[in-house]
């Protein structure tokens, strides 16, 4: 009489099982180099900010995408390595997969409430109904999240996953809809927000673009795995797709962070000291060569004396819809 195993074997496709999930690990590893880079940038840009709570949301998106990456990469290591021939090992479930699985719930969730956040700042003085609307979007796929890792943690090979589809289908539902909702409300509340002046505009236009493009790509993320699993639920194609929508995520909200800072560096003015980008010598270099092209003007004019009727160019006045723009990009 034959195991089951044995009889699993003729069945089994490692190139579209631990070969998808390889080649998933290796553009995670990419896409994590990327977020380390996003992560840099906004600590080089914003050192000297006031507000610590995005620096420390920063540092906790790092840490778990860090962790998601530890495990994914234990998990790939202990099918294809130390378990390469034993079937019975392949057909399990090792705790690194359930926990990047998690992980991947945690992060996910942790950048739907910075979204949240976000609009919440945003509608400051408009109607709040629209943030407490996507809030209760995001506590509904908090809860279906929830009974998904639970369901998860109750298999231990991979054709019990199977059985809890319907979670699966649910939580990859719920995560199209929360990224719907934030896109569409954070275009709505920043359409309305439109001043007249054209540098401000021009940059609320950049923002509605970017937030368009980055929550159609998480969307089709999620519907790409829900089509996936339902056409090929005998791979592990669907995992490969989840683990690279948690680092589209991680980057999606670390652009956004730095959306400000790339709309307004001018290629032109970088400046680069032992191979760090400082913004601020850019600045400070701008405004010491306008102070020399002054002393060269006054010495060729000695004679010429300072008009006191003459305007004196004053710095950027500090409107309401700065304050918004600021507050939304930093």
């Amino acid at each position: 009489m034959s195991s089951p195993t044995l009889d699993l074997i003729p069945q089994f496709d490692i190139g579209r099982t631990f070969g998808a999930l390889f080649i998933g690990v290796i553009i995670s590893a990419v896409l994590f180099g990327l977020s380390n880079v996003q992560a840099f940038i906004y600590f080089q840009t914003h050192g000297n900010a006031e507000r610590i709570f995005y620096k420390l949301a920063v540092i906790w998106l790092w840490i778990f995408d860090a962790l998601h990456m530890a495990s994914t990469v234990h998990c790939i290591y202990y099918y294809l390595v130390i378990n390469y021939t034993n079937f019975d090992a392949l057909i399990g479930l090792v705790w690194s997969f359930k926990l990047s699985i998690a992980i991947g719930f945690v992060l996910i969730y942790s950048v739907h409430l910075l979204y949240i956040y976000r609009i919440w700042i945003i509608s400051k003085g408009k109607s709040r109904i629209l943030s407490i609307a996507v809030g209760i979007v995001i506590i509904l796929r908090s809860g279906v999240g929830a009974v998904f890792i639970w369901a998860l943690y109750q298999c231990h090979v991979f054709s019990d996953v199977s059985k809890f589809d319907w979670a699966t289908y649910m939580d990859l539902a719920m995560i199209t809809l929360s990224d719907i909702s934030i896109a569409s409300t954070l275009c709505y509340l920043l359409a309305t927000s439109r001043t007249g002046f054209s540098s401000t505009d021009s940059l609320i236009t950049k923002l509605m673009a970017y937030i368009i493009n980055t929550g159609c790509l998480t969307s089709v993320c999620s519907i790409a795995i829900i089509i996936a699993c339902a056409v090929m639920p005998n791979n592990l194609v669907y995992i490969t797709i989840d683990f690279l929508m948690v680092k589209v995520y991680v980057n999606s909200f670390l652009a956004l962070l730095n959306a400000r800072h790339y709309a307004n560096t001018n290629p032109n003015s970088f400046h680069n000291c032992h191979g760090v980008y400082r913004p601020e010598l850019c600045i400070q270099m701008s405004e010491d060569e306008e102070f020399r092209a002054s002393q060269r003007d006054m010495f060729k004019h000695p004679d010429e004396a300072v008009d006191p009727s003459r305007s004196v160019k004053q710095p950027n006045a500090v409107t309401p819809e700065t304050t918004e723009m600021n507050s939304f990009s930093v």
